[in-house]
């Protein structure tokens, strides 16, 4: 789930203003992109629809966006990442990371798919609000705009696809997440500290 940071209790006019903002945020978000929504406070974007997510630590993507020009939407959450890619890549994630060769490795990489959510970032172009708050770093393109494809594995160049290549995403999200591990180990040692603990996959 993504990271939030709690802000103070707004007043009851402030409440109602914010309420409003949130709502129409969902509104934007199911009218323009045709994206499930939940909630206000803070709205969530429902996964395993339209797209799915993969979640990693940001500096680890921003490690990874250095590295792959074309990506799908991307939003930072706190200190969390998230990459949408598209429906159902969820569920081929095992399958594809072990084809990669990556399976068994423990990497700091969720994946999000169908029953699954993450905070939805201000509108593009609309005020994000309070500190830490998600914000789009690669915000989506409108339904009818070209170029609005989600990472898929039919975008594998031998398919003549027009969507991000989402085998290269992955590969590229994974060699991220083992070198950010591995830095962490060795910087552990070098300052006689314990090792950095495993970083979870799920």
């Amino acid at each position: 789930m993504a990271i939030t940071v709690p802000s103070p209790p707004p007043s009851v006019s402030g409440g109602r203003e914010i309420h409003g903002d949130r709502a129409r945020w969902a509104q934007w978000y199911e009218r323009e992109l045709g994206w499930a929504t939940a909630g206000t406070e803070p709205v969530r974007l429902l996964t395993g629809l339209r797209f799915d997510v993969l979640q990693v630590p940001a500096a680890v993507g921003h490690a990874v966006l250095r590295r792959v020009d074309r990506t799908g939407p991307v939003a930072l959450s706190g200190a969390r990442m998230n990459l949408l890619v598209a429906a159902g890549s969820a569920e081929e994630l095992p399958g594809l990371l072990d084809w990669l060769e990556w399976g068994g490795v423990t990497l700091s990489l969720a994946a999000f798919g169908a029953g699954g959510r993450i905070t939805a970032p201000a509108p593009p172009g609309r005020a994000a609000g309070r500190p830490g708050a998600a914000v789009w770093l690669r915000p989506p393109g409108l339904r009818h705009e070209e170029g609005s494809g989600l990472p898929a594995l039919t975008g594998l160049g031998s398919r003549g696809g027009s969507a991000p290549d989402l085998v290269q995403l992955v590969d590229s999200v994974a060699t991220e997440c083992h070198r950010a591990r591995l830095m962490r180990a060795r910087t552990g040692r070098s300052t006689g500290g314990s090792t950095a603990q495993p970083l979870a996959f799920s």
